[in-house]
C-alpha cells in the first residue's frame, strides 16, 4: 500500500499478545492500526509477543495500513524487535519508533529493515523533553515518515496534567516543527473511554491546530476521528471557491463570501483540493 497517497487521520495500537483483538483493530474503521510490542507487553513477555505480532500481518487484504510499534531501539528489547521483524515473513507497512530522541534513532531502524524490496515508512513517537529540545535535528533524519504525540509519557516526564491547556505548548512545537520538515504530525489519543464529546471536542482542536490525524485507544474511537479529520462538504467547498477566486485575480488579493483572500489562503486550498481530488 502507498501510503503516501492513503489517509492516516485515525491511528489504533492493540496489545501483542491479543491475538483475539487483531480483527477488531484492524477492521475498527482505523486508517492505521499498529501491534504493540513495547508498552502494552510485560518485560517477561516481549519474546513471546514478538511471535505472536507476526499472526497481525497474516490477513491477505485489510481496509487500513498495518503497522508495529517496536521497542525503543536504544534498549536490549528494541534491538530484538529489530532482528525479529527482520525476519517476519510478511513484514509491517509502518513501524512506529518510541522514546525517540535522536535522528540516529531512524537511522538504526532503516539501517536493519530496509532491503532492496521492502523500505517501511518509519515514525517516531515524541514523548520526552528531551526530544522536544532536539525537533529539528531529529525530523532532519532522511527516512522519517510523521511524528506523533506522546501525550502520557511526556505529561508524566514534565509533571504536568493531561489535558489540553497543560500540553498546548508541546503539541504546538510539534506541528510547527514537522510542517517545517514537510512531514505529517499525528496527535495524542483521548484516553477517556466513555466521554465522546471529549474525543470529539480534542479532535477538532487537534485538526485546527494542525495535526493530521489523532491516535484511539479503543476501536470505538476510529470513527469519530475519522469524522472529524476527513474535510466536511463546507470546506471543499469553501477551498474550491477561494481557488477560483485566486485564478480570478491572478493570485492577487481578493475576496471569498466578504472575506480577504490571499497566497496564504491560496495554498491552503490548493492541498486540500489536490488531497480531495487525489
Amino acid at each position: 500500500m502507498d501510503i503516501k497517497n492513503h489517509p492516516m487521520r485515525a491511528w489504533i495500537i492493540t496489545p501483542g499478545l491479543r491475538a483475539g483483538r487483531f480483527e477488531a483493530a484492524q477492521t475498527c474503521g482505523a486508517d492505521v492500526a499498529l501491534v504493540d510490542l513495547e508498552d502494552s507487553v510485560a518485560p517477561a513477555d516481549k519474546q513471546a509477543a514478538r511471535i505472536s505480532a507476526q499472526r497481525f500481518f497474516d490477513r491477505p487484504a485489510t481496509p487500513c495500513t498495518l503497522g508495529l510499534r517496536m521497542n525503543s531501539p536504544t534498549t536490549l528489547d528494541g534491538v530484538r524487535d529489530l532482528a525479529a521483524l527482520a525476519t517476519y515473513p510478511r513484514k509491517p507497512t509502518v513501524v512506529l519508533v518510541p522514546k525517540v530522541e535522536s535522528a540516529r534513532d531512524i537511522e538504526i531502524v532503516a539501517g536493519v529493515l530496509d532491503t532492496d524490496t521492502h523500505t517501511p515508512g518509519i515514525w517516531a513517537l515524541i514523548e520526552t523533553p528531551r526530544a522536544f529540545e532536539r525537533l529539528p535535528a531529529i525530523l532532519s533524519a532522511p527516512r522519517l515518515g510523521g511524528v506523533i504525540f506522546g501525550s502520557a509519557d511526556y505529561a508524566a516526564a514534565v509533571g504536568c496534567a493531561l489535558d489540553w491547556d497543560s500540553l498546548l505548548y508541546a503539541r504546538s512545537a510539534l506541528v510547527n516543527s514537522a510542517t517545517a520538515a514537510g512531514i505529517p504530525a499525528i496527535d495524542a489519543p483521548v484516553f477517556d473511554l466513555n466521554d465522546p464529546d471529549a474525543l470529539r471536542r480534542e479532535a477538532e482542536q487537534s485538526k485546527q491546530l494542525g495535526f493530521h490525524g489523532k491516535g484511539a485507544v479503543h476501536p470505538r474511537q476510529a470513527r469519530v476521528i475519522r469524522e472529524v479529520f476527513a474535510p466536511s462538504k463546507e470546506e471543499i467547498d469553501q477551498a474550491r471557491a477561494i481557488l477560483a477566486a485566486g485564478q480570478a485575480s491572478r493570485s492577487g488579493i481578493t475576496s471569498v463570501g466578504g472575506r480577504m483572500v490571499g497566497a496564504p489562503f491560496f495554498a491552503k486550498a490548493k492541498a486540500l483540493v489536490s488531497e480531495v481530488d487525489r
